[in-house]
C-alpha cells in the first residue's frame, strides 16, 4: 500500500474515533507562556527553520546536479537532507505560527497527522544514518568489494526499504495514538503532538500502550544507535593497517557521521526509552532533535567535507 493511501486510511480512522470522543481539538502550550518570550521564539525559530530549509535544499540540489558527487555516500546524504527538511517541517511551522497566535489549537485529525509525519520522517532519518554507517564500513573495511557491494541498484533498494520501514513504524505509532480515548483535558504541554504528551491526556490505563511505544520507538532508537556505533568501532580498529593519509581521510568522514549520530540519537533515546513520565527539559530536548539536528546536519557535512564544499563552490559560482 502506498504512503498516500496509508495516510488517507489513517485519517479516515482518526475521523471515526474523533466522532466517539468528546475531544475534537487540542491546545498546544508551546515552549513558553510568556508573551515577550513568545515573540523571541517566533523570531529565533523562524530564522532557524529557514536556515534548515536553505541548508538542506542546497545539499539536495548540489548532489542532484553535481557530477562529482555520485558515490553512494552522497546518494544517501541526498535522502538524509531531504528527510531533515521534511522532519523539521512537521513541527517548526506550527511552533512558529503558535508563538504569535492567540488561540493555539490543533484539531484531532491534524494532531494525528503530525504524529504520523513526525515519526515517518524521523524514522527515515534514522534508517538513512544506518545506511551511511554501513556504506562507510564497506568503503573502509572492504575497499576492493566496495563498488560491487554498494552499486546503484543496491543503494536504491536500501533506500526503498528505508521508506517502507518508516511507513511501518509510523503506522504502528499512529495505530496506538488512534486507540487512545480523550474525554477530559485537552491541553498538551508541548509544541507538537506526540505520543508521550497524548498518553497523559488519555482517559484509560496507558501502561500497556507505553510499553508498546517503548518497544517500538525506544527499541528503534537504541538499536539504531548501537549499529552505527559498532560499525565505527570496527572501522577504527581496521584503520591501523591504513596509511597515515588514509587514516586521516577516513577519520574525517567518520567523525562527521558520528557527530550526527550522537546529536540525533541521544535526545531520541532520552525521550522514548523511559516510563510514562515527563520532565521540564523534555521540550528543550525535543527542540534539539526536531529542529536543531536538521539544522546542524548540513553544516557538519559541508564544513567537514572538502568534496561537498568544492562541488558547491564550482556549481553555484558557475550559476552566478
Amino acid at each position: 500500500m502506498s504512503t498516500s493511501k496509508v495516510s488517507r486510511h489513517l485519517l479516515y480512522n482518526a475521523s471515526r474515533i474523533a466522532m466517539n470522543s468528546s475531544v475534537t481539538e487540542f491546545i498546544l502550550l508551546g515552549l513558553t507562556q510568556d508573551a515577550g518570550k513568545q515573540k523571541a521564539v517566533f523570531g529565533v525559530f523562524l530564522i532557524l527553520y529557514l536556515s534548515t530549509l536553505s541548508g538542506n535544499f542546497l545539499i539536495v540540489v548540489t548532489i542532484k546536479i553535481s557530477k562529482t558527487l555520485g558515490s553512494p555516500m552522497y546518494f544517501f546524504l541526498f535522502y538524509l537532507s531531504f528527510a531533515d527538511a521534511c522532519f523539521s517541517t512537521t513541527t517548526a511551522p506550527r511552533l512558529i505560527v503558535d508563538a504569535l497566535a492567540q488561540k493555539k489549537t490543533i484539531s484531532y485529525n491534524e494532531c494525528m497527522t503530525q504524529v504520523f509525519a513526525a515519526h515517518f520522517f524521523g524514522c527515515m532519518e534514522i534508517l538513512v544514518l544506518i545506511l551511511m554507517a554501513f556504506d562507510r564500513y564497506v568503503a573502509i573495511c572492504k575497499p576492493l568489494q566496495y563498488t560491487t557491494i554498494m552499486n546503484r541498484h543496491v543503494c536504491s533498494v536500501l533506500v526503498i526499504l528505508a521508506w517502507v520501514g518508516s511507513c511501518i513504524h509510523s503506522s504502528a505509532q499512529i495505530f496506538l495514538a488512534l486507540r487512545l480515548p480523550f474525554c477530559g483535558p485537552n491541553v498538551i504541554d508541548h509544541y507538537f503532538c506526540d505520543l508521550q504528551p497524548l498518553l497523559k491526556l488519555a482517559c484509560m490505563d496507558t501502561y500497556v500502550t507505553n510499553l508498546l511505544v517503548v518497544s517500538n520507538s525506544g527499541a528503534i532508537c537504541t538499536v539504531s544507535f548501537i549499529i552505527p556505533l559498532t560499525s565505527y568501532v570496527v572501522i577504527l580498529y581496521s584503520l591501523r593497517n591504513h596509511s597515515a593519509e588514509g587514516r586521516r581521510k577516513a577519520l574525517s568522514t567518520c567523525t562527521s557521521h558520528f557527530i550526527v549520530v550522537v546529536l540525533f540519537f541521544g535526545p531520541c533515546i532520552f525521550i522514548y526509552t523511559r516510563p510514562p513520565t515527563t520532565f521540564p527539559i523534555d521540550k528543550t530536548v525535543a527542540v534539539f532533535y526536531t529542529i536543531g539536528t536538521p539544522l546542524l546536519n548540513p553544516l557538519i557535512y559541508t564544513l567537514r567535507n572538502m568534496e561537498v564544499k568544492k562541488a558547491m563552490k564550482k556549481l553555484w559560482c558557475s550559476k552566478v
